[in-house]
């Protein structure tokens, strides 16, 4: 699979969207916040359900969560990062080497542990992935409402607008 084609053509399906600039850039600020969470299997569903709730574009919610999990190769080092900050975040101090705890499988998968290891994360993950998805509204925002007045595609009207004849 060509990567650099196959962003091309999802990106040119965000620009395709016919819907006001503010809810495309909604929906791709979404996505992209929710992609840095470590939501497993909720990513998508999340921002589907705050697209909905924010009358965002929900495609292009969908769009930009999968659009940044192609960063998934980095994502055991966005986690661990993530997970500093939001230790520190929350306890006023940097966590201990995290190559240093030694672990059986079965203490993974206890609820301790996931309030141990998994509140840090998401706090952390709310801290770094908010700042990026409002830059990627504002970008977004740009991008489409350029392309629209370029192709000239017809703004659809806000909801309960009547136009004025």
């Amino acid at each position: 699979m060509n990567l650099r084609r196959w962003l091309q053509k999802h990106s040119l399906k965000l620009l395709a969207i016919l819907d006001t600039p503010e809810a495309i850039a909604g929906g791709v600020a979404i996505g992209i916040f929710f992609g840095f969470t470590p939501l497993f299997g909720l990513k998508t569903l999340s921002a589907i359900f705050f697209a909905w709730l924010t009358r965002s574009n929900i495609i292009a919610a969908v769009i930009a969560t999968t659009l940044h999990d192609l960063i998934l190769p980095f994502m055991p080092v966005v986690f661990i990062w993530e997970y500093k900050i939001g230790f520190f975040l929350l306890n006023g101090e940097w966590p201990q080497r995290l190559l240093q705890v030694h672990m059986h499988w079965h203490e993974w998968r206890s609820w301790t542990m996931f309030l141990t290891v998994g509140l840090p994360t998401l706090v952390g993950s709310v801290y770094c992935g908010a700042p990026v998805a409002l830059i990627s509204f504002f970008v977004a925002r740009g991008i489409v409402a350029r392309h629209q007045q370029k192709k000239r595609l017809p703004v659809p009207a806000k909801a309960g607008h009547i136009p004025k004849d």
